[in-house]
């Protein structure tokens, strides 16, 4: 029950009589390790039932409760809305009036339901607190023709789609994309998209099929691909919700689309690519409910955690994340960022693009058609009198030579680079061209991290790993004589992969006297990484050992990764 909200709901905890702040804080911890949200581990503990917990939901957000639903909504008050926008902001009117409107909304907390709806009907809305099971019964009853399987949809689109992309024009493009069965398919893509916290959806058009698949949890699944001459229109619609050019299909594009999707506020950034056989699109999906930018949530190792307070907290120097794409780097910046994000500290971000939207901090978006990238954006942030500086990757000699600037002149300058491991990171600068006096001078640390598979809490259970498994991990056998090993067995809770949300692997260099004397004097990255692990560093794979043996994550996971 509004497992997305827990910093509310944690507001709304505060005022539990029989909830202590060292019971408060034990339950984030419980939210923190497994992902359990804090109003099922309140009822589940029977610390509140299910009503009282909707009745103070109700009085944090200054609405009336209702603890009993309508069977069904009269038609006069439900065609207030299209079934499509009811869907979209998972709402359900309960009151119309001349100049009001009453809904109660499966997700009461997400602030753009009023707005949008007072915009949109010219009404003044206001919001009722239920239990979103039963408001989200109501909605689909309503509106079950709305809410069909994708299947079914398919079924009544049927054919009268083919058109060929080269030879359509803009109108009969804008035409297809704009058809209702079209909007209502692609909607319930991305409402599917949503539902099961996929970071991107791929559309991808072959010669003789269209596939449709989800990225979760850094795997990719299909769906049941639709007709292949759905590709055109459903391609188009999406370059028309995110104001790309629609009949240019030679070269990529980019954009961004801001929505409601299933109530909530959602960003996706989207990227086509000519193929073949079709521009092929993917949407990446900026859930602001899903990732939570918050130090504690990220896994981090406590050593490592007060290393980054510590870091932010410093009056200069140069803190640097690296790992591949979709690893999380942007994510622990933006966490370093809010533990200094305060009304006396001026923090400037450049991004490629903005991902999240964070108050109090003023983040620019680089845009290279204009000329404004990372290193014009950087010089131009020097002149804006900056506390912390967050670029978002350091990409060549320029960027680097002013980050080192900034650094040398009392500013904290965070930055991400793409980087095997942390000791790499030196070694990367160099070959840009930085000298080497200048990387010891201003580099204070590096973190390198991965993201692993969490194995699923309602399936996991224990084995006895192979001999064969345990040679390639290369663990010594009395380090484990006594430790457990967990896999998931698959359950409808994780689609029976075994696996729901993920964790962090990490290690960090802090860059001493020694290690700034290996940099001056060009040392090979082994050296730099010999002398880091006889000062205390833990590598990737030795982290991935700690969430092997806390039950957290697999053999396989970890051997995948580091």
């Amino acid at each position: 029950m509004f497992e997305d909200h827990n910093d509310s709901i944690y507001d709304i905890l505060k005022s539990a009589p029989n909830i202590d702040s060292a019971l408060l804080m034990e339950l984030r911890e419980t939210f923190i390790q497994t992902g359990k949200s804090l109003a099922d581990s309140v009822i589940d503990g029977d610390l509140l039932n299910r009503e009282q917990l909707l009745k103070m939901s109700a009085a944090y957000l200054d609405c009336e409760y209702e603890a009993n639903l309508p069977e069904y909504v009269p038609a006069e008050i439900a065609e207030i809305l299209d079934p499509s926008v009811a869907l979209m902001y998972g709402v359900i009117p309960e009151k119309v009036t001349d100049h009001s409107v009453t809904f109660f909304a499966v997700d009461p907390f997400n602030g753009h339901i009023i707005n949008d709806l007072t915009f949109k009907l010219n009404k003044d809305v206001s919001l009722k607190v239920a239990d979103p099971d039963k408001v989200e019964k109501l909605l689909n009853s309503t509106y079950e023709d709305e809410n069909a399987s994708v299947g079914e949809l398919l079924g009544e689109i049927g054919s009268g789609f083919d058109v060929k992309e080269d030879g359509a024009s803009d109108t009969e493009l804008s035409d297809l994309a704009n058809q209702t069965p079209i909007i209502r398919f692609v909607n319930l893509v991305l409402k599917q998209a949503i539902k099961d916290k996929a970071s991107d959806v791929h559309f991808e058009p072959f010669e003789d099929v269209f596939r449709i698949r989800y990225r979760i949890d850094g795997a990719l699944y299909e769906m049941a691909p639709p007709p292949r001459n759905l590709a055109v229109p459903v391609i188009s619609r999406i370059k028309v919700l995110s104001n790309m050019n629609i009949s240019e299909n030679r070269i990529p594009q980019d954009g961004r689309i801001k929505m409601t999707i299933a109530g909530r506020p959602v960003d996706l950034r989207v990227s086509t690519l000519p193929t073949a056989y079709g521009e092929s699109v993917v949407l990446r999906i900026l859930d602001k409910s899903v990732v939570n930018l918050d130090l504690e949530a990220l896994s981090l190792p406590s050593d490592i955690m007060s290393s980054i307070r510590d870091l932010v907290a410093r009056p200069n120097g140069i803190f640097v994340v690296t790992g591949p794409t979709g690893s999380g780097k942007t994510t622990t910046l933006y966490s370093a960022l809010r533990e200094v994000n305060q009304v006396d500290t001026k923090i400037l971000t450049a991004e490629d693009p903005v991902e999240y939207e964070v108050d109090g901090i003023m983040q620019v978006a680089v845009n290279h058609q204009v000329g404004l990238d990372f290193s014009k954006a950087l010089r131009s942030f020097l002149r804006q009198d900056p506390d912390k500086i967050m670029i978002g990757e350091i990409r060549d000699l320029e960027t680097a030579q002013i980050a080192v600037q900034a650094s040398l002149t009392g500013h904290v300058v965070l930055s991400t680079l793409h980087t095997n491991d942390a000791p790499g990171a030196v070694t990367r600068l160099i070959d840009m061209g930085l000298e080497p006096f200048l990387i010891s001078a201003s580099l204070e640390a590096v973190l390198a991290q991965r993201l692993v598979r969490r194995i699923c809490s309602k399936c996991r259970c224990s084995y006895e790993p192979s001999q064969d498994i345990m040679d390639v991990l290369d663990v010594d056998p009395l380090e484990i004589a006594d430790k457990n090993f967990y896999f998931g067995e698959g359950c409808e809770e994780c689609s029976q992969t075994g696996y729901k949300g993920r964790i962090g692997l990490f290690e960090m260099i802090i860059v001493s006297d020694a290690i700034r004397d290996l940099i001056n004097n060009r040392a090979p990255t082994l050296q730099i990484r010999q002398k880091a692990l006889e000062q205390g560093m833990r590598g990737l794979r030795d982290d991935g050992l700690r969430g092997i043996f806390d039950g957290n994550t697999t053999i396989e996971e970890v051997l995948k990764y580091t």
